[in-house]
């Protein structure tokens, strides 16, 4: 049984789809003089991502059945002090079944773009982007420390600005790119921060090191306050998790990236980068344990987020942005996972919303594909019989979505519920209801999404925003047609995980060792774990089970809703929005947080930066620091000028008024001091 893995073989697993990266990005664009063509470049990238997985999924086979680990450093940087900043990897279950997920849905992303960036100028850029993305982000969760984990932080957050910004000649996507990189930076702040303390107070920032002080850092008090330090290392850390996993307040990024192209909503929005986030908390599991006040502070955000931005998801007529918007609130629901200590299960729900999220950005992106580059749901209808493959798939992922017993999302997300309501924490309350809540919103707007393009009366030919050929060169009036092979076949492939990997892996990954060593939970303190594993019967039972229980009713309850009034009475949602006009605005102006941002928070922080300048910089230290000491030095000048006249008579004059004063001072000084007091 092999207890080691080769470190050449996971040196190869992010390096590969770098060298592909940088083939297509150096000699396939002007940067390097387009030596080879559109063919070669999708060729190598794919290549490099195909390496990646097999490895991957080796990795994982050696992992899961034979126990096999890695946790070496394979590089020191430098040494600063006792702090090492090392390159290293920590391979272990965690590790594994995230690299497995990144490059297949990479994989699965790089085939679909073939189709779907055919016509596009920017094809051989646009691989390379890809795969810079997947090795930054493999780069991140194979770190063994926290330096490394930062670079991969940072790396998928550059390349994320990149790619949103895709199409730079348009105004909306360079705001939409501005707007993710200035939010995330605000949430990377706390995140260093987080770092900055763990390494001051442990001198360490591998993560063996740090767990193994962990205890010690729960003993101690954040200087000058009465606050544990742990709580704040854990909030700041996760402030980090609430900018890169787009949990409310700094959510806001999210939705507008949508202004990038189809494949990168899935590859950034499904299995990558915006769980990246989860996946550190889960990482740093030994440190939140220590802090209740941190998991509740999780439990919150994460509720939060999961209900009112899925009720965001209701009005949305953006094919991909009603996807976005089941992103954020299903964020939501690992991050309320994650708040109840059942990190397995947050990484669980991140497994399997992977595949049925990628596989719904990319249905979106054929439908868009399929309907001529026409986004508005409302002027679809009738695209099932246009479009089998894309239909079914899509069906598949909005059931496996909602929740439906034995699809995938079913098992991840009822345990989650179940672990909030076995919680003990105080916020546990408020979550069990937003996430059982969510169960409804969610089933509402994914079933009027679907019905509204697949079903019901053919709607193309009537829309008024028709742009009569786009960037892609298409017409906005032609029938819709299936897409191609290149397109239909990562659907197939995503299909089905979507459908069978929750009743497979539940049992070992909720209940099993497979996390054993890995992810560390109080059981006395935090429960819910332990309660769900006396209530498992078996995927099947609990399938059976799911059938009796308030988020299955509550499910069906939002797609017969959806399904009565878009597809019986579509009159009704007309109604009922002017009835509701103060609340539509609300939802359609998300809350107005945009606007708070831009004009208070942006406004505020200008007008604080102004003040700075012209108060501190100008007026203090220009005009008191530099200028008015030059100016006391030229006074005091003045006068000494004045009395170095060069006269030999004022010298004498200044001599005897000297020593008259001093005369004075010596016979009439203690009278004077005496009348005084």
């Amino acid at each position: 049984m092999s207890q080691t893995l080769s470190a050449s073989t996971l040196l190869a697993v992010p390096l590969a789809p770098l060298a592909g990266a940088l083939l297509a990005g150096v000699f396939g664009t002007t940067f390097g003089g387009n030596w080879i063509g559109r063919r070669l470049s999708h060729t190598l990238t794919i290549l490099g991502v195909l390496v990646a997985f097999i490895l991957s999924a080796m990795t994982l086979k050696s992992v899961a059945l034979d126990g096999a680990r890695f946790n070496e450093t394979l590089y020191t940087w430098m040494v600063v002090g006792g702090l090492k900043m090392e390159v290293g990897f920590l391979v272990d279950s965690l590790t594994a079944m995230m690299m497995v997920v990144v490059t297949f849905v990479s994989l699965m992303v790089h085939i679909y773009t073939i189709g779907y960036m055919e016509e596009d100028d920017g094809y051989n850029r646009f691989f390379a982007y890809i795969s810079l993305f997947t090795f930054s982000m493999l780069m991140l969760v194979m770190s063994n420390n926290l330096l490394q984990l930062f670079f991969g932080w940072e790396a998928v957050g550059l390349v994320s600005y990149l790619l949103i910004g895709f199409w730079f000649n348009k105004p909306s996507a360079i705001f939409a790119n501005m707007k993710a990189f200035l939010v995330n930076r605000v949430g990377d702040f706390g995140f260093i921060l987080g770092i900055g303390l763990i390494a001051a107070y442990t001198g360490t920032l591998n993560y063996g090191e740090i767990f193994a002080k962990s205890n010690e850092l729960g003993a101690l008090n954040f200087p000058g306050t009465g606050w544990m330090l742990v709580t704040v290392i854990c909030i700041c850390l996760f402030i980090g998790a609430m900018g890169k996993s787009a949990q409310f307040p700094l959510h806001v990024w999210l939705p507008d990236s949508m202004e990038g192209p189809t494949p990168i909503s899935a590859l950034i929005h499904a299995a990558t980068m915006v769980t990246a986030g989860i996946f550190m908390v889960s990482r740093m599991s030994p440190l939140f344990e220590l802090s209740d006040t941190a998991l509740n502070f999780i439990l919150v955000i994460g509720s939060i987020t999961a209900l009112f931005m899925g009720f965001l998801g209701i009005i949305q007529n953006d094919i991909k942005r009603v996807v976005a918007y089941s992103t954020l609130s299903q964020l939501g629901y690992m991050t309320v996972a994650l708040g109840a200590s059942a990190y397995s299960v947050a990484v669980f729900h991140l497994m399997t919303h992977a595949f049925f999220k990628a596989l719904l950005f990319l249905g979106a992106g054929s439908v868009i594909m399929g309907m001529h580059h026409n986004q508005d749901i409302r002027w679809m209808g009738g695209v099932r019989k246009y479009m089998p493959i894309t239909w079914i798939t899509s069906l598949l992922g909005s059931l496996a979505l909602i929740g439906t017993p034995l699809f995938s999302g079913f098992y991840s997300k009822d345990s989650i519920i179940e672990a909030v309501h076995f919680s003990h924490l105080p916020a546990a309350g408020f979550a069990h209801f937003a996430v059982l809540a969510g169960v409804f919103v969610t089933a509402f707007y994914s079933f009027r999404m679907y019905f509204l393009v697949f079903h019901g009366k053919e709607r193309f030919d009537q829309n008024p925003d028709a742009h009569h050929g786009d960037h892609h060169g298409h017409d906005d009036h032609h029938e819709p047609h299936e897409s191609p092979w290149v397109v239909t076949v990562p659907l197939v492939l995503l299909a089905i995980p979507s459908v069978v990997v929750g009743f497979m892996f539940i049992q070992p990954m909720l209940f099993g060792d497979f996390f054993k060593d890995v992810i560390f939970v109080d059981a006395a303190k935090h429960p819910a774990m332990a309660k769900l594993g006396e209530i498992f019967h078996g995927p099947v039972a609990m399938a059976l089970h799911g059938l009796q229980t308030a988020p299955f009713w509550l499910a069906l309850a939002g797609v017969a809703l959806s399904y009565y009034m878009y597809m019986v009475n579509p009159a009704l949602p007309a109604g009922i929005k002017a009835r509701v006009q103060p609340l539509y605005r609300l939802l359609e102006n998300k809350y107005y947080l945009d606007w708070i941002n831009e004009n208070i928070l942006a406004k505020g922080a200008r007008a604080l930066g102004v003040g700075l300048w012209k108060v501190g910089d100008q007026a203090i230290i220009d005009g008191g620091v530099v200028n008015g000491s030059w100016k006391l030095v030229g006074a005091i000048s003045g006068v000494v000028r004045w009395v170095q006249s060069g006269f030999i008579f004022h010298y004498a004059l200044v001599m005897i008024l000297g020593v008259f004063a001093l005369m004075t001072w010596f016979v009439w000084g203690d009278f004077f001091m005496q009348l005084i007091k």
